[in-house]
Parts: structure tokens; sequence; C-alpha cells
């Protein structure tokens, strides 16, 4: 009886005061980098260039996606696993295509720029939404790229059928072909651009932002070696884009209506003809980006995809590279891992659904909400917190002293004066 009546007279004491109650503190969470080795790398020339883009401020949310392990500037492997093979890229990631398992990377959430490697984009956004057998005419915006730039050599008013497009952006890597696909799948290619940013945000690519089609240079475009990895497991879960990975050579046909004959085109990913088990991938390589790579092959009942990003062609070449690393994966265990990829959906799903609560909360009951710092105190003063009773019952005599004290004042001079009166 008398806790519930200190209680009662803590809470009304607290009304009248506005006291505060000691809240109780959230955990600080430890946004400490990982500490890892440095990389293995391959000297490389010196090369002049452009002077390289200021990538965004790195978001510690982003960093962590797939597993804290990632959030690392420098090599991440498994414990006691062989030093992966020294190369010239500044980033690269293998996983497993299947199960999602990141086996290693150096700087995963570094960011890079993505030369033609962002063409996978454009095929993750675009490959479902057009009818390979859908024929369209080029427009003079479709031809509208950098001189001098990689073309697959579209004409303007020439037909070709959605699938040579695609053959064309995938072997020849054509800048034409990628603002035509664009165009197809989205209206426009700014249009289609904004669509490849949604499916990147959508894949959980959040490090990813697409200025152009084709993944020729433009201000605000960039990549990580984890992000293209999340872009190829999406493209290489297509049938239609493995069959058109391992294409060696494809037609463009003539344009009788233009006057001009046909011609032949090989795909320039020379994994597809040297590395025993190739499924495909893409080259990519600008003056600012450098040489960019993804590969993916398949031994032994595994497939294993390689990103790498800012590499040079000497001493090796960017497949060569990529072809090392995976080499190095296949030879880590079947349950080898340092992170995930996540699925597409999941990091939006994930930021929908309510926190957890914690464990303890979850084994009491929750008590009617309170409000305030008087509901406050009649669930801790409830809950038995002595910390907060004992000074607060302090408080409570003092002010109850006071008012006891004053009331009997009041009386005393109330009957002198009923006595003055009478």
């Amino acid at each position: 009886m008398r806790a519930r009546v200190l209680a009662v007279a803590t809470a009304v004491t607290l009304l009248v005061t506005g006291a505060p109650v000691p809240a109780q503190g959230a955990p600080v969470v430890n946004a400490a980098p990982v500490a890892t080795a440095p990389c293995p790398r391959l000297p490389a020339p010196k090369v002049s260039r452009p002077p390289r883009p200021v990538p965004p401020e790195p978001v510690p949310d982003q960093q962590v996606v797939g597993g804290d392990a990632l959030a690392a500037p420098g090599l991440v492997a498994p414990p006691g696993s062989a030093a992966p093979p020294a190369v010239t890229a500044t980033t690269w990631l293998v996983a497993d295509l299947d199960s999602g398992a990141v086996l290693g990377a150096c700087g995963p959430h570094v960011y890079g720029t993505p030369a033609s490697t962002q063409k996978l984009l454009l095929a993750a956004t675009m490959l479902s939404r057009l009818d390979p057998k859908q024929v369209a005419v080029a427009t003079r915006a479709d031809l509208d790229i950098e001189p001098g730039s990689s073309a697959v050599g579209l004409l303007v008013g020439g037909r070709y059928a959605v699938e040579t497009l695609w053959l064309g952006l995938l072997l020849q890597s054509g800048n034409d072909a990628a603002n035509m696909l664009a165009r197809l799948g989205a209206g426009n290619a700014r249009a289609g651009v904004t669509e490849m940013n949604a499916e990147a945000r959508r894949l959980g690519a959040r490090q990813t932002h697409a200025v152009t089609p084709s993944g020729l240079d433009g201000p605000g475009q960039f990549t990580s070696a984890y992000d293209l990895a999340l872009i190829a497991r999406a493209c290489f879960a297509d049938e239609r884009f493995r069959r058109y990975a391992l294409t060696e050579r494809a037609q463009i046909p003539a344009q009788p209506a233009l006057k001009k004959g046909g011609f032949q085109i090989q795909n320039e990913n020379q994994l597809i003809y040297r590395y025993p088990g190739a499924l495909g991938g893409k080259t990519g390589f600008t003056e600012l980006a450098r040489h960019s790579y993804v590969g993916a092959a398949q031994r032994g009942g595994r497939r294993l995809v390689v990103t790498l990003l800012g590499a040079e062609a000497r001493p090796m070449r960017g497949w060569q590279q990529g072809a090392q690393l995976l080499d190095w994966g296949f030879s880590l265990p079947r349950d080898a891992s340092v992170g995930r990829l996540v699925e597409p959906g999941e990091l939006d799903a994930a930021k929908a659904e309510p926190a957890p609560a914690p464990a303890a909360a979850a084994a009491r009951p929750e008590p009617s909400p309170w409000r305030g710092p008087a509901g406050t105190a009649l669930r801790r003063v409830a809950d038995g917190d002595w910390r907060v009773i004992v000074p607060l019952a302090g408080l409570l005599a003092l002010v109850v002293g006071g008012t006891a004290a004053v009331l009997a004042a009041r009386r005393g001079r109330s009957r002198r004066a009923g006595r003055r009166r009478a």
C-alpha cells in the first residue's frame, strides 16, 4: 500500500515540478573500419589520365551491405586461406553466383568508375522488357556517342532486331547499341538511365549511379566491385544473357535500303576462348576509369564471378587478372565466405520492417504505454527501480513536509483569529 501511495505521490510531484528522469541509453555501435592487410598489388606502368572524379562521401550503411567485414578498404579473405594473386586492379571481388557467398575481396565498397561494365546494368534492367525479335529503326540520337568510342556500326535509318542489339552491346561493347536499347526500353536514353538507377537500387547496388547507358564517363557516375557483382549475378540469372555472353561471333545484317552490306563482329572477352568453363562477362575501358572487368566461370559444380575496377593492361590484361582471381576462388573451400551478396529487394524490405524488440523486453509483457516524465516515473517505480524510488521519495518527503508545515501554520492562525472574533 505504501509503495502504491509513494508511486502516486511521486508522479504528482513530477507533474508539478517537471523533474527529469534519467533515460535508458541506446547501445553505441562501433562504426570503426575493419582492419585488414593491404591488397597484393602488381606494379603497373604510369599512365597519363584525366583527373579522377571526387567520389561521394562514404555512407556507413552502404559500406556494410553484405557484411561488416566488407567495409574494409583493404584485403578481406577467409582466415587461413592462401594469399590471392597480385593484380593491378584497385578493387576487386570474387563471389559464388549461386549461393551469393563473397569468397574474398579488396576494397569491395570503395567507389570506382565502371566504364563499359555498366552495360551489365543496362542488360539487368532491359532484358526482360524487350522482345528479342522486335525490329526497330536506329535514330540519329542513338548514334550520338563520344567520337572514337566503341561502336557496333549502326546506321541512322537501319533496321535491327533487339537480339542483334544485345549481341552488339555484349560482344562489341557498342555504345550506339546501348543508347538504342535504353531508348527502346524506356522511351529515350535519359529515361533509360533513370530506370537503370532504379534497378540498381532494387538489386541492393546502393553505391552505383549511372549517368550514361553505355558506361561512357559522366559527372557523378560511380559503382563498386561489390555492386558490380550484384548486377552480374542478376544478369547471369537470365538465360538469354548467358547465351549472348558466350556467343563468339554474330552477324550485323545488311541494310539494303541504305545500300550497306552486313558484317561480322567478334566477342572481345578473351575469357570465353582461353579459360575452361568460362561463362562470359564484360570488358570495359575509358581513359578515366582505366580497365574494368566482369567474368564468370564454372568448375566442379560451382559458378563463380569476379569483378575488378581501375586496372592497367600491363603487365596483365583485365581478363587475365580476372582469370587468376577465379582460380584463387575455386581453390577455396566451398564453405569459405567473408560476406554475401544481398538478394534483390532485400535492403528495401529490411528498411520497411519494424526493428525487433530486445530479448529482455520480449520476455516480459509490455505495460500500457506511458506519456511524459510522470508516466516514465510510474513505470520505473512500479518495476521496483530504487535508483528512482529513493531520490524521488526524498523529494516527495520535502514537498509533503513543507505542505504539512504550511497547513499547520494556517490552521493555527485560523484558530487565533476565531478566538478574537468571539
